[in-house]
Protein backbone atom coordinates (compact mmCIF):
# COMPACT_ATOMS: atom_id res chain seq x y z
CA UNK A 1 0.00 0.00 0.00
CA UNK A 2 3.12 2.50 1.07
CA UNK A 3 4.26 1.69 -2.82
CA UNK A 4 0.77 2.82 -4.61
CA UNK A 5 0.54 5.54 -2.22
CA UNK A 6 4.22 7.07 -3.48
CA UNK A 7 3.02 6.09 -7.15
CA UNK A 8 0.32 8.56 -7.05
CA UNK A 9 1.33 11.96 -8.17
CA UNK A 10 0.85 14.58 -5.40
CA UNK A 11 0.16 18.61 -5.83
CA UNK A 12 3.62 20.72 -5.69
CA UNK A 13 3.21 23.12 -3.30
CA UNK A 14 4.81 26.45 -3.96
CA UNK A 15 6.08 28.99 -1.70
CA UNK A 16 3.95 32.38 -0.77
CA UNK A 17 5.05 35.38 -2.80
CA UNK A 18 5.81 38.77 -1.37
CA UNK A 19 1.93 40.42 -1.96
CA UNK A 20 2.47 43.27 -4.75
CA UNK A 21 2.14 45.93 -2.12
CA UNK A 22 5.15 44.97 -0.41
CA UNK A 23 7.39 43.99 -3.64
CA UNK A 24 9.56 47.12 -2.75
CA UNK A 25 10.54 45.42 0.42
CA UNK A 26 12.14 42.37 -1.67
CA UNK A 27 11.60 39.11 -1.56
CA UNK A 28 9.12 37.58 1.63
CA UNK A 29 11.32 36.45 4.02
CA UNK A 30 10.87 32.67 5.56
CA UNK A 31 10.84 30.88 8.69
CA UNK A 32 14.38 29.79 8.35
CA UNK A 33 15.76 32.88 7.88
CA UNK A 34 13.90 34.80 10.48
CA UNK A 35 15.69 31.93 12.67
CA UNK A 36 18.89 32.77 11.65
CA UNK A 37 17.87 36.32 12.12
CA UNK A 38 16.75 36.42 15.30
CA UNK A 39 19.95 33.54 16.33
CA UNK A 40 22.08 36.71 15.30
CA UNK A 41 20.35 38.73 16.79
CA UNK A 42 19.89 37.31 20.08
CA UNK A 43 23.70 36.77 20.29
CA UNK A 44 24.83 40.22 20.06
CA UNK A 45 22.63 41.18 22.23
CA UNK A 46 24.32 38.52 25.00
CA UNK A 47 27.04 40.00 23.85
CA UNK A 48 26.80 43.68 24.82
CA UNK A 49 25.15 42.49 28.21
CA UNK A 50 28.22 40.77 29.22
CA UNK A 51 30.84 43.90 27.86
CA UNK A 52 28.05 46.10 29.99
CA UNK A 53 28.25 44.04 33.36
CA UNK A 54 32.21 43.70 32.87
CA UNK A 55 31.86 47.32 32.89
CA UNK A 56 29.97 47.93 36.12
CA UNK A 57 32.19 45.64 37.92
CA UNK A 58 35.21 47.43 36.75
CA UNK A 59 37.91 47.47 39.58
CA UNK A 60 38.49 51.35 39.43
CA UNK A 61 42.16 51.23 40.85
CA UNK A 62 42.74 48.53 37.82
CA UNK A 63 46.20 49.58 36.21
CA UNK A 64 48.06 47.63 33.72
CA UNK A 65 51.10 48.98 31.63
CA UNK A 66 49.17 48.68 28.35
CA UNK A 67 47.03 51.86 29.78
CA UNK A 68 49.72 53.89 28.79
CA UNK A 69 51.51 52.34 26.35
CA UNK A 70 48.73 51.78 23.83
CA UNK A 71 46.57 54.43 22.12
CA UNK A 72 43.35 54.86 20.67
CA UNK A 73 43.13 56.19 17.12
CA UNK A 74 39.41 57.28 15.80
CA UNK A 75 38.00 54.85 18.27
CA UNK A 76 40.29 52.13 17.28
CA UNK A 77 42.51 50.71 19.71
CA UNK A 78 46.24 50.49 18.84
CA UNK A 79 49.21 49.03 20.11
CA UNK A 80 52.53 50.68 20.83
CA UNK A 81 54.66 49.99 17.98
CA UNK A 82 57.61 47.11 18.49
CA UNK A 83 59.69 47.81 15.63
CA UNK A 84 62.42 48.71 17.80
CA UNK A 85 61.82 46.91 20.42
CA UNK A 86 65.37 45.24 20.09
CA UNK A 87 69.22 47.13 20.86
CA UNK A 88 71.75 45.69 17.15
CA UNK A 89 73.25 43.69 20.47
CA UNK A 90 70.25 41.78 20.81
CA UNK A 91 69.70 41.36 17.29
CA UNK A 92 73.71 40.32 16.97
CA UNK A 93 73.28 37.47 19.75
CA UNK A 94 69.82 36.08 18.94
CA UNK A 95 71.44 35.61 15.14
CA UNK A 96 74.15 33.83 17.26
CA UNK A 97 72.04 31.41 18.54
CA UNK A 98 70.30 30.44 15.38
CA UNK A 99 73.05 30.03 13.37
CA UNK A 100 74.50 27.84 16.29
CA UNK A 101 71.60 25.92 16.41
CA UNK A 102 71.32 25.42 12.26
CA UNK A 103 74.85 24.65 12.21
CA UNK A 104 74.32 21.96 14.90
CA UNK A 105 71.38 20.37 12.74
CA UNK A 106 73.76 20.59 9.77
CA UNK A 107 76.48 18.47 11.31
CA UNK A 108 74.11 16.19 12.72
CA UNK A 109 72.56 15.63 8.94
CA UNK A 110 75.85 15.15 7.86
CA UNK A 111 76.58 12.53 10.11
CA UNK A 112 73.53 10.98 9.21
CA UNK A 113 74.18 11.04 5.49
CA UNK A 114 77.64 9.21 5.68
CA UNK A 115 75.43 6.41 7.84
CA UNK A 116 72.93 5.86 5.08
CA UNK A 117 75.82 6.01 2.64
CA UNK A 118 77.96 3.16 4.48
CA UNK A 119 74.58 1.04 4.82
CA UNK A 120 73.29 1.15 1.12
CA UNK A 121 77.51 0.30 0.50
CA UNK A 122 77.20 -2.49 3.02
CA UNK A 123 74.01 -3.80 1.37
CA UNK A 124 75.25 -3.34 -2.40
CA UNK A 125 78.11 -5.22 -1.44
CA UNK A 126 75.82 -8.17 -0.01
CA UNK A 127 73.67 -7.91 -3.25
CA UNK A 128 77.24 -8.01 -5.63
CA UNK A 129 78.14 -11.18 -3.27
CA UNK A 130 74.60 -12.84 -4.16
CA UNK A 131 75.25 -12.48 -7.62
CA UNK A 132 77.84 -13.82 -8.13
CA UNK A 133 77.06 -17.00 -6.44
CA UNK A 134 75.29 -19.48 -8.65
CA UNK A 135 71.52 -19.41 -8.24
CA UNK A 136 71.57 -23.22 -8.63
CA UNK A 137 73.99 -26.30 -9.69
CA UNK A 138 72.56 -28.75 -12.55
CA UNK A 139 74.00 -31.81 -12.99
CA UNK A 140 73.78 -33.18 -16.55
CA UNK A 141 74.05 -36.61 -17.83
CA UNK A 142 75.53 -37.67 -21.17
CA UNK A 143 75.50 -40.98 -23.15
CA UNK A 144 78.55 -40.34 -25.39
CA UNK A 145 80.87 -37.77 -26.01
CA UNK A 146 78.65 -35.73 -28.94
CA UNK A 147 75.80 -35.53 -26.33
CA UNK A 148 78.16 -34.37 -23.74
CA UNK A 149 79.92 -31.52 -26.23
CA UNK A 150 76.03 -30.67 -27.49
CA UNK A 151 75.05 -30.21 -23.44
CA UNK A 152 78.17 -27.78 -22.91
CA UNK A 153 77.39 -25.74 -26.12
CA UNK A 154 73.80 -25.35 -24.94
CA UNK A 155 75.07 -24.41 -21.19
CA UNK A 156 77.71 -21.97 -22.72
CA UNK A 157 74.76 -20.02 -24.98
CA UNK A 158 72.60 -19.91 -22.46
CA UNK A 159 74.45 -18.59 -19.54
CA UNK A 160 74.49 -19.12 -15.92
CA UNK A 161 71.09 -17.76 -14.87
CA UNK A 162 71.09 -14.26 -13.15
CA UNK A 163 70.83 -15.01 -8.74
CA UNK A 164 69.18 -11.00 -9.18
CA UNK A 165 65.60 -12.81 -9.42
CA UNK A 166 65.72 -15.06 -6.63
CA UNK A 167 67.46 -12.81 -4.34
CA UNK A 168 65.02 -12.15 -0.81
CA UNK A 169 62.66 -9.75 -1.25
CA UNK A 170 63.33 -7.92 1.96
CA UNK A 171 66.80 -7.05 1.13
CA UNK A 172 65.67 -5.77 -2.24
CA UNK A 173 63.19 -3.48 0.06
CA UNK A 174 65.73 -2.48 2.26
CA UNK A 175 67.96 -0.98 -0.41
CA UNK A 176 65.11 0.68 -2.20
CA UNK A 177 64.16 2.34 0.88
CA UNK A 178 67.89 3.16 1.71
CA UNK A 179 67.91 5.03 -1.60
CA UNK A 180 65.11 7.21 -0.80
CA UNK A 181 66.11 8.21 2.28
CA UNK A 182 69.68 8.73 1.04
CA UNK A 183 67.66 11.48 -1.49
CA UNK A 184 65.95 12.98 0.90
CA UNK A 185 68.91 13.51 3.46
CA UNK A 186 70.65 15.03 0.81
CA UNK A 187 68.10 17.56 -0.53
CA UNK A 188 67.35 18.42 3.71
CA UNK A 189 71.30 18.06 3.76
CA UNK A 190 71.98 20.52 0.92
CA UNK A 191 68.71 23.14 2.33
CA UNK A 192 69.94 23.53 5.60
CA UNK A 193 73.96 24.55 4.09
CA UNK A 194 71.74 27.01 2.00
CA UNK A 195 70.38 28.31 4.88
CA UNK A 196 73.06 28.37 7.23
CA UNK A 197 75.00 30.10 4.29
CA UNK A 198 72.30 33.12 4.21
CA UNK A 199 72.15 33.80 7.65
CA UNK A 200 75.98 33.79 8.43
CA UNK A 201 76.06 36.20 5.53
CA UNK A 202 72.92 38.19 7.14
CA UNK A 203 75.06 38.38 9.90
CA UNK A 204 78.23 39.35 8.24
CA UNK A 205 76.51 42.20 6.62
CA UNK A 206 75.01 43.28 10.09
CA UNK A 207 78.26 44.37 11.68
CA UNK A 208 79.81 47.47 11.11
CA UNK A 209 82.50 48.25 8.67
CA UNK A 210 82.16 49.67 4.71
CA UNK A 211 80.77 47.13 2.45
CA UNK A 212 79.65 46.91 -1.39
CA UNK A 213 77.98 44.38 -3.88
CA UNK A 214 80.39 43.44 -6.39
CA UNK A 215 79.75 42.83 -9.85
CA UNK A 216 79.93 40.05 -12.23
CA UNK A 217 83.14 41.70 -14.24
CA UNK A 218 84.83 41.59 -10.71
CA UNK A 219 84.08 38.08 -9.12
CA UNK A 220 86.75 35.68 -9.80
CA UNK A 221 84.01 32.48 -9.98
CA UNK A 222 81.09 34.25 -10.76
CA UNK A 223 78.21 32.87 -8.80
CA UNK A 224 74.30 33.11 -8.95
CA UNK A 225 74.38 34.18 -5.22
CA UNK A 226 75.36 37.75 -3.99
CA UNK A 227 79.51 38.34 -2.92
CA UNK A 228 80.28 41.43 -0.96
CA UNK A 229 83.57 42.94 -0.30
CA UNK A 230 84.59 45.13 2.81
CA UNK A 231 86.88 47.91 3.18
CA UNK A 232 90.01 47.49 4.74
CA UNK A 233 90.50 49.52 8.15
CA UNK A 234 93.39 50.16 10.13
CA UNK A 235 93.20 48.62 13.81
CA UNK A 236 94.49 51.40 16.29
Amino acid sequence: MSSLRSAIPRKAHKERAQPHLRRKFGLLEKHKDYVIRARAYHQKEQTLLKLKEKAALRNPDEFYFKMIKTKTVDGVHKPESQANKYTNEDLMLMKTQDIGYFLQKLQTEKKRFILEFLKIERLNGMLHSLENQSSSKHVYYADNREEAREVRQNVSEQGNPSAFKDLPKVILRKTDSSYRELEARKKRLKDLEKIYTDMSMQKELQKKGKKRKLCEDEMVSPTSRPVYKWRQERKH
